[in-house]
C-alpha cells in the first residue's frame, strides 16, 4: 500500500492567501519527512472551498521546496482549459521536476464554476474525452491534427516534451458509474472516495470497475486508490470535534455538485445536507477518523471493499489548525502506516 496526502487549499474562516498557501507548503514538507509518496492537489474556483485555481503552478512550487515527494493534480479540470495549454504545462512540469508529477483528470462537477468561466456543465463529459485525445497526441512530441466537436486542431507541434515517457502516470477521480467506465477505457488509474461518497457508493464502483476490467482488459494493471478525510488522535472528544468539521467540506462539496451552493462574498457556506448524516456516520461511512487502531481497521475494510494498492488522505479539512494537521499527520506516519508495510 503506498500513502498520498491531498491539499484542497479550503478556509471557512477566510484566512488570507498567504496563510493558506504556507500552510500547504508546510503541510507537504511535512509529508515528506514523514514517508509519504504524493501529494494531490486539487483544482477550484471562485471561492474559499479552494484557493487553489492552477494545481500544475503549484506542484512545481512544492517540488522546488522538497526533494523527494511526488506532486500531483487531482485533478486538472480539463473542460475549463485548453487541452493544447494543459499538454504544454504537464510537460513542463514534468520537465523541471525531474519526474515527480502526477496527473489526474477530472471532467469537474461545479455549475458555479463553469458558470462563470463560459463553458456549459453539460458538456464537460464530451469535452473531456476530446482533450484526453489531444493531449495523449500532444505529448507524443509528434506532429498532430484533430478535428472534433469542439476543438479542430490544424498541424501541431507542442514543446517541451515530458521527461517521463511516454508521458506522466494519469489517474482520473472518478465518482460516477460513467467515470468508472471512462477511466478503464482508457487504461488510467482511478480514484474515487472523495468527500460526500460513503463505502456502500465504493462497492458499487468497484464491481463496475471489475465488469469493466473484463470488458477492455487494459494491457497494464490499473492501479486503485482511495481517498478520505483522515485524521488520527488517542482521544475520541477530538475525533468527534474533527468529524465535525469534515461536515463543513461534505455539505459544501455536495451543494456545488448538486447546483444548490450559497457562496456570500466569496464565502462557500455550508448548507446543511438532505438527511444530514450524524457524526457517528460520519465516521463510519465518510472518513478515516479516530485512533491508530480505529483508523487501521477503516483502511483495511477500504482494502476489501475497493481493493486498492493507494490511500489519499485528506488531513486538512473543514477549520483544523495547523498543529492538529501535523499532528495527526505524524501520528498517522508512526502508527497507522506500518501496520500496511509489505
Amino acid at each position: 500500500m503506498e500513502f498520498g496526502t491531498f491539499l484542497l487549499l479550503q478556509s471557512p474562516s477566510a484566512e488570507s492567501s498567504e496563510t493558506v498557501f504556507g500552510r500547504g507548503v508546510e503541510i507537504t514538507q511535512a509529508a515528506e519527512d514523514l514517508g509519504f509518496r504524493n501529494m494531490w492537489l486539487a483544482e477550484h474556483h471562485f471561492s474559499t472551498y479552494g484557493y487553489l485555481s492552477r494545481p500544475l503552478t503549484f506542484a512545481l512550487h512544492l517540488a522546488d521546496k522538497t526533494s523527494r515527494i511526488r506532486v500531483g493534480t487531482a485533478v486538472i479540470v480539463l473542460p475549463l482549459h485548453h487541452p493544447l495549454v494543459v499538454a504544454e504545462e504537464i510537460a513542463t512540469v514534468d520537465l523541471l521536476t525531474g519526474g515527480r508529477l502526477d496527473i489526474g483528470l477530472g471532467r469537474g462537477y461545479q455549475r458555479y464554476e463553469f458558470d462563470r468561466l463560459g463553458v456549459e456543465l453539460s458538456e464537460s463529459r464530451a469535452r473531456w474525452e476530446e482533450e484526453v485525445d489531444i493531449i495523449l497526441l500532444a505529448l507524443q512530441g509528434k506532429p498532430f491534427s484533430y478535428d472534433g466537436t469542439y476543438y479542430q486542431i490544424a498541424e501541431t507541434s507542442v514543446f517541451p516534451q515530458p521527461v517521463t515517457k511516454p508521458h506522466p502516470p494519469i489517474w482520473v477521480t472518478a465518482q460516477s458509474l460513467e467515470s468508472v467506465e471512462a477511466t478503464v477505457r482508457r487504461g488510467f488509474n482511478i480514484i474515487t472516495g472523495g468527500s460526500g461518497v460513503p463505502i456502500e457508493r465504493l462497492r458499487e464502483f468497484r464491481q463496475a470497475l471489475d465488469q469493466h476490467l473484463a470488458t477492455y482488459k487494459p494491457d497494464h494493471p490499473i492501479r486503485v486508490g482511495t481517498q478520505r478525510f483522515t485524521y488520527v488522535t488517542d482521544n475520541e472528544a477530538d475525533a468527534r470535534a474533527a468529524a465535525e468539521q469534515a461536515r463543513w467540506n461534505m455539505r459544501v462539496t455536495l451543494s456545488l455538485r448538486n447546483n444548490y451552493s450559497q457562496v456570500d462574498n466569496g464565502h462557500a457556506v455550508d448548507l446543511p445536507l438532505p438527511n444530514e448524516p450524524t457524526t457517528d456516520a460520519i465516521m463510519d461511512e465518510f472518513t478515516v477518523i479516530g485512533t491508530p487502531d480505529q483508523c487501521i481497521r477503516q483502511i483495511r475494510r477500504l482494502q476489501d471493499t475497493m481493493g486498492i494498492d493507494h490511500f489519499n488522505c485528506s488531513f486538512w479539512f473543514g477549520d483544523l489548525k495547523q498543529k492538529q494537521v501535523l499532528r495527526s499527520m505524524r501520528l498517522f506516519s508512526e502508527q497507522v502506516m506500518p501496520a500496511f508495510r509489505d
